[in-house]
C-alpha cells in the first residue's frame, strides 16, 4: 500500500480478503535501522481498547509502502521496543 502520509495521517490498506481497512498513523519507530509504523484502526468500536498494528515502513520515492511483518522474530523485537517506550512514559 502506497501512501504519502506527510500530508495525510490516515492510511488505507487492503487485507487478504480485499477489504479496505483504515488506520490512523500513531507513530514511527526505528529498530535496528528499519522504520516501522504504529497504526491505530479508525473503525474500532467505541469503548474497545485500540490495538496498535505494527507494519514495516519502506520509502519508495516520495511514497511509503506499508508491509506486514511476517517474521515472528522481527515482529517480537519491534513489539518489545514499543512496549519499552510505553513503560518509559508511565
Amino acid at each position: 500500500m502506497m501512501e504519502n502520509f506527510e500530508d495525510n495521517q490516515l492510511i488505507e490498506t487492503i487485507d487478504e480478503e480485499g477489504n479496505v481497512i483504515k488506520f490512523e498513523l500513531f507513530d514511527i519507530v526505528e529498530v535496528e535501522g528499519r522504520e516501522y509504523a504504529l497504526l491505530l484502526p479508525t473503525d474500532a468500536e467505541e469503548g474497545e481498547d485500540d490495538e496498535i498494528v505494527l507494519m514495516r515502513l519502506l520509502k519508495d520515492g516520495e511514497d511509503y509502502l506499508f508491509e506486514t511483518i511476517d517474521n515472528d522474530e522481527e515482529f517480537e523485537k519491534v513489539a518489545q521496543y514499543v512496549e519499552s517506550l510505553e513503560d518509559e512514559e508511565e
